[in-house]
């Protein structure tokens, strides 16, 4: 006598999911939500970018791609209330932001002075608020540039107009000269290198404003031993040969023991 199987509601419930085969029109839905969720990620939230000059070594190094947190310091707006977190840029952060004298160009430097600050520099060494800082992050090449490690000075850090030479700075930096230290005006930042002495930087610039600034480096995604190349715009020739060298040094120029690295 043969033995009947009695199914259960459940059971049979269940061998219908296994059976369904997903259609053409779910996969593409499938695809299209991840895509989206994928740009709201790399849009508002975190974004890639790779450090191309040695001015932030030895705490970025050339070749160093970083995800950068692009939500949290973000201007915040009166209709996120409690729901998209949020934190002020403070001394000590290290941001991205678009250079003020060329649009379109991303740097990273650290923040030394907020809103208010009092800065001048002696013999490359930071004051703040009359207060010599402890920068235990910062490196120098041992050589002395007044120009470059006395700030502000008689005269503005060498080379500053080969840089920006339509920027106003040269103009406009001696209305933030009170006595012998600079004053952070509002909604602005004073931002160095943290290789001091081979960075360009606020000294030669001016004041970060706020609506400049991108976000914050979170930690090192990868990181590839590369050619320093200046802070300038890449050319589209530029980008296609750092693409190519990339890959060709993938295995033996990759610095394996960087990989999320916490950015401090």
């Amino acid at each position: 006598m043969a033995k009947t199987e009695i199914k259960t509601e459940n059971q049979q419930h269940e061998n219908k999911k296994a059976e369904h085969k997903e259609t053409p029109s779910e996969s593409v839905a499938s695809f299209a939500a991840t895509f989206v969720a994928g740009l709201f990620i790399i849009t508002f939230v975190m974004q890639l970018f790779t450090i191309p000059s040695g001015s932030m070594e030895k705490t970025l190094l050339v070749g160093d791609y970083v995800f950068v947190d692009r939500l949290t310091p973000a201007a915040k707006a009166g209709y996120t209330g409690p729901v998209v977190p949020y934190r002020d840029v403070h001394r000590g952060d290290i941001i991205v932001f678009l250079k003020p004298s060329q649009p379109g160009l991303h740097l990273v430097k650290r923040v030394v002075g907020i809103p208010g600050d009092k800065i001048h520099l002696r013999q490359g060494v930071v004051y703040r608020n009359g207060e010599r800082l402890n920068e235990p992050f910062v490196s120098h090449d041992g050589t002395y540039d007044p120009r470059r490690d006395d700030f502000p000075g008689v005269e503005l850090p060498w080379g500053y107009d080969s840089y920006a030479p339509e920027w106003p700075w040269p103009t406009e930096i001696k209305s933030y000269i009170h006595g012998e230290d600079l004053v952070v005006p509002p909604d602005s930042y004073f931002a160095m290198g943290d290789n001091r002495d081979n960075s360009v930087d606020s000294r030669y610039w001016g004041f970060v404003p706020r609506s400049n600034i991108i976000g914050r480096p979170l930690f090192v995604f990868w990181s590839q031993d590369v050619p320093p190349s200046s802070e300038t715009a890449p050319t589209i020739g530029e980008r296609i040969g750092n693409f190519f060298y990339s890959v060709r040094h993938f295995f033996d120029k990759t610095r394996w023991g960087r990989t999320f690295h916490i950015v401090r």
